[in-house]
C-alpha cells in the first residue's frame, strides 16, 4: 500500500496549522487511513515554547497524531542536520503504515531538508567552538570581516543580527564548503521507498497588508496571553543558555524586558518588526519551490480549494 507525503508551507500567520488539520481530515475520508502530522517549525521543536510560537494546543489537534513537537528542552540546540533524519524516519514509518504524512511548518531549511535530496555543508565541532570563543571575545563584526575575506558574497548576505548564522557561515567557509544553502535549480524529491507514491506541496498565502496586520495583532496577543510568564517559567529549564531558543523572535525580546533592557512597548515593537521581516523571507524561500499548489487564505480558511487539492491525483 502506498501513500503521499504532503508539505504545507508558507509564511507565519497564514494558517498552516489549521490547514494541516483540514487536509488530514479530508485525506482520511478519501483514503480510509488517518494521516499523521510532522512538525517542520524549528521553534515548535522546543518544550514549553508555546505562546511565542503559536503552537497548536494538544486539545485543538482534533485527535490527529502529531510528531516532533516538544522534542527538545530550551537549553538544547535543535540543528537541522539532526532534525532531517529524525523527521524522515518518522515520515517513513507513517507512509509504511499506509497513511499519508503531512509535514507542516514555515522553517524553509527544515522543510527543504526533508522533502528534497538536500545535502548540508561540512561541519567541524572544533572549528565551531573556536569561532564561538572568538565571537564572545571579539564580537560579530570581527567574524564578518573574516568571512568577507573568504566568501564576500556570503558575508554580504548573512544576517549579522544572528551571530549563530555568522558563525555557521564562517565555519563552512573555513572548511572549504559553500555556506549559501540554496535549492538546486531543479531539486529532486526525496523518496521514503516503495510505500511513498508522491510528494505534494501546498502553499498557504495571504495578501501582505492583511498578513502584516494579522502578525502585529498576534504579537500583541502573545504578551496579553502571558508571554512574559511563559518565558519566566522557561528560565529554569535553560532558556537563557540555549543558543537557539534564547534568540527566537519574541523570546529574546521577552528576556530583554525581564532583564530591564527593554520596556514592554519596545519588546512588542521589535518582535513585530522582526516577525514581519521573517515572514517576507519565508515568502521568498517558498516561492522557489517547484509545483506548489497555492491557496489564498486572506479571507480565512478556503476549504473548497483545499478539498480540490486533496482530492486531485
Amino acid at each position: 500500500m502506498v501513500a503521499t507525503l504532503w508539505a504545507i508551507v508558507g509564511a507565519t500567520g497564514t494558517g498552516k496549522s489549521e490547514a494541516s488539520l483540514d487536509l488530514a481530515e479530508r485525506r482520511a475520508a478519501i483514503t480510509g487511513a488517518q494521516p499523521e502530522i510532522v512538525n517542520a517549525d524549528a521553534m515548535q521543536l522546543y518544550r514549553g515554547m508555546n505562546i511565542g510560537t503559536a503552537k497548536l494546543p494538544v486539545g485543538e489537534r482534533r485527535g490527529i497524531p502529531h510528531h516532533l513537537f516538544d522534542a527538545f528542552d530550551p537549553r538544547e540546540e535543535a540543528a537541522v542536520a539532526a532534525y532531517q533524519p529524525a523527521a524522515r524516519e518518522r515520515i517513513s514509518e507513517i507512509l509504511a503504515g499506509g497513511a499519508d504524512a503531512i509535514l507542516v511548518g514555515g522553517s524553509g531549511l527544515y522543510v527543504s531538508s526533508v522533502i528534497f535530496d538536500f545535502q548540508f555543508p561540512p561541519r567541524d565541532d572544533t572549528v565551531r567552538a573556536g569561532l564561538e570563543a572568538d565571537l564572545e571575545s571579539r564580537g560579530v563584526a570581527s567574524l564578518v570581516n573574516r568571512l568577507r575575506e573568504l566568501a564576500p558574497d556570503v558575508a554580504e548576505a548573512v544576517d549579522r543580527r544572528n551571530p549563530r548564522r555568522v558563525v555557521r557561515a564562517l565555519e563552512v567557509a573555513l572548511l572549504g564548503g559553500d555556506a549559501r544553502v540554496t535549492l538546486p535549480s531543479e531539486p529532486e524529491y526525496w523518496s521514503a521507498g516503495e510505500s511513498h507514491d508522491a510528494t505534494r506541496i501546498i502553499g498557504i498565502s495571504c495578501e501582505r497588508e492583511v498578513l502584516t496586520e494579522r502578525l502585529d495583532r498576534r504579537v500583541e496577543r502573545m504578551w496579553a496571553d502571558g508571554m512574559l510568564d511563559e518565558v519566566r517559567g522557561l528560565i529554569p529549564h535553560g532558556l537563557e543558555q540555549g543558543k537557539t531558543a534564547s534568540r527566537a523572535i519574541g523570546y529574546a525580546q521577552a528576556l530583554a524586558e525581564l532583564r530591564g533592557d527593554m520596556s514592554e512597548a519596545e519588546a512588542i515593537a521589535e518582535t513585530q518588526a522582526l516577525t514581519r521581516r521573517y515572514a517576507r523571507r519565508q515568502v521568498s524561500w517558498f516561492k522557489r519551490y517547484p509545483g506548489v499548489q497555492w491557496i489564498d487564505q486572506t479571507a480565512g480558511r478556503d476549504l473548497a480549494a483545499l478539498d480540490a487539492v486533496a482530492a486531485a491525483r
